[in-house]
């Protein structure tokens, strides 16, 4: 079985199921194959959590002087969707700068950034020795994926993955609401919720809208699913503590 990481092609892209929304056609909820993921542990340090919450105040802040000491000196990496890496004639602050746009205060970037950083997932890179990345990407049979996508007539940026199995699908963006199933370590599609309830009162950003394989639609709460697609920063600890070693993902900023 091959398994990949879904990368997205822009690094702002995967920070929230925002492709749901797209401008084309979405196809009705309905059933489909289950397609298994391997998603590896998440990381649980303390450290680490007080260091993204820095890192997301300074974005906050736009302070382009604080970020560039939250990055390491050397050893920079980019793996971008275009095959180039980071520009090895600029420093590590400044290939960040280019892949979030941080040219001005006005610039969105830094509210991705913010965002970015906040997301309480990561794991271990299998290919970098103490490198940890986030958010969480799962492991996916790729060919399948392609036959699974084709045959629902949905875009990459519809599915997400349980972190963890046993997610319960409730009938209403309630926690008290109906359990109508429990989620395996499957992809599972995110759908735009197009209910009575949330055209008069509109849906909770804590909950997100999902068909499950076997077709039904419910929702589960947000931090329990991931983007199947998305963009990554990447940090490695050392002597002085935690710095922002490289991204994976976007390409073409340039």
């Amino acid at each position: 079985m091959r398994f990949v990481r879904l990368v997205s092609s822009a690094l702002l892209a995967g920070l929230a199921f925002m492709g749901c929304a797209s401008a084309q056609e979405v196809s009705p909820p309905a059933p489909y194959k289950p397609l298994a993921v391997k998603v590896a542990p998440l990381v649980n340090d303390p450290s680490l959590d007080a260091f993204r919450k820095q890192l997301a105040a300074v974005a906050q802040r736009k302070d382009r002087a604080a970020l560039a000491r939250m990055v390491v000196a050397k050893g920079f990496f980019w793996e971008r969707d275009d095959g180039q890496g980071a520009d090895p004639k600029k420093s590590g602050s400044d290939n960040l700068a280019v892949a979030f746009s941080l040219e001005s205060d006005d610039s969105p970037g830094w509210e991705g950034l913010a965002q970015a950083a906040a997301d309480p997932h990561a794991a271990a890179d299998p290919q970098k020795k103490g490198v940890v990345c986030a958010p969480v990407l799962p492991e996916v049979d790729g060919n399948a994926f392609e036959a699974l996508a084709q045959q629902t007539k949905t875009d990459p940026n519809e599915w997400g993955f349980p972190y963890t199995a046993g997610v319960e699908v409730r009938a209403d963006p309630k926690a008290d609401a109906p359990v109508v199933e429990k989620l395996g370590l499957v992809l599972v599609r995110v759908t735009i919720d197009e209910s009575p309830l949330h055209a008069v009162e509109g849906t909770s950003a804590e909950w997100l809208r999902v068909v499950t394989p076997s077709g039904k639609v419910g929702y589960v709460p947000a931090g329990t699913i991931g983007a199947l697609v998305s963009d990554q920063i990447c940090y490695s600890k050392d002597a002085s503590g935690w710095k922002i070693a490289g991204l994976v993902g976007g390409g073409d900023q340039q």
